[in-house]
């Protein structure tokens, strides 16, 4: 088993490291101290196992996993509060609690080669999304980079099946997430839905325009033009 440490702390690192030297059939393939060097070294080193850090610089473990095309078998490393390591407990997802024992780490060892907690880990991330709403910035991973967008740049998101089209400074960029989810987190006080396939950043918004009978065109400050839906003016109106 190919294993990867991802955490900020020599300390916390050098203990994983300890425990491990008991696992002959696990290799170290990598260490990382930040987020944004966890998620190439993922992609280039393609570990088995993660023992990943929740707290760190740049990105969190949460943002990591989200950057991830392949998501291998996962520990989580935290010093979290008592109501964030229930939110472990309910879903079913192993941790360990900083500081943690070589019996412990036993523990998570076996359940992380038991594997079958992707569904868990899923709905983790997705409470973690909600408590950490509004978001202010959205990372959108391209090969071996990570685009940090902040939330004020955006213009607008589009639809695109089941990933999303977000216009921010000029440029595009695609992440794999649906409209819907990614409205859960947004702003609601800068960002409306205008439109089953548009969210519209109320900031950007130059004019709107009538070109039919209840039909509306919003014209963006950088020139974009976007069909509003009756239900998406009635949202649109609340900001006018």
């Amino acid at each position: 088993m190919r294993a990867m440490i991802i955490d900020d702390e020599d300390l916390a690192r050098a203990v994983i490291r300890e425990y491990l030297a008991a696992y002959p059939g696990v290799e170290i393939v990598g260490e990382c101290s930040n987020g944004f060097d966890a998620v190439r070294a993922i992609a280039e080193k393609q570990p088995d196992l993660l023992f990943l850090d929740i707290q760190m610089p740049k990105l969190n473990g949460f943002e990591v996993i989200d950057l991830l095309e392949q998501r291998p078998k996962i520990v989580f490393v935290t010093a979290y509060d008592s109501y964030a390591v229930r939110a472990f407990d309910v879903n079913a997802v192993d941790y360990l609690l900083k500081p943690f024992s070589r019996e412990r780490f036993a523990a998570a060892m076996e359940r992380a080669a038991a594997g079958g907690a992707e569904e868990a880990i899923d709905r983790l991330i997705r409470d973690a999304r909600h408590r950490a709403a509004p978001l202010e910035r959205i990372l959108v991973r391209d090969g071996a980079h990570v685009h940090v967008i902040p939330a004020g740049a955006i213009e607008h998101i589009d639809a695109q099946d089941d990933y999303v089209m977000i216009h921010a400074a000029g440029k595009k960029f695609i992440k794999l997430v649906t409209l819907a989810e990614l409205e859960e987190t947004l702003d609601r006080k800068r960002f409306v839905r205008i439109h089953r396939s548009h969210i519209l950043n109320i900031e950007k918004l130059a004019r709107l325009e009538t070109y039919a009978k209840d039909s509306r065109i919003a014209v963006l400050t950088g020139g974009a033009k976007l069909p509003v839906s009756r239900s998406g003016y009635d949202r649109l109106k609340e900001f006018l």
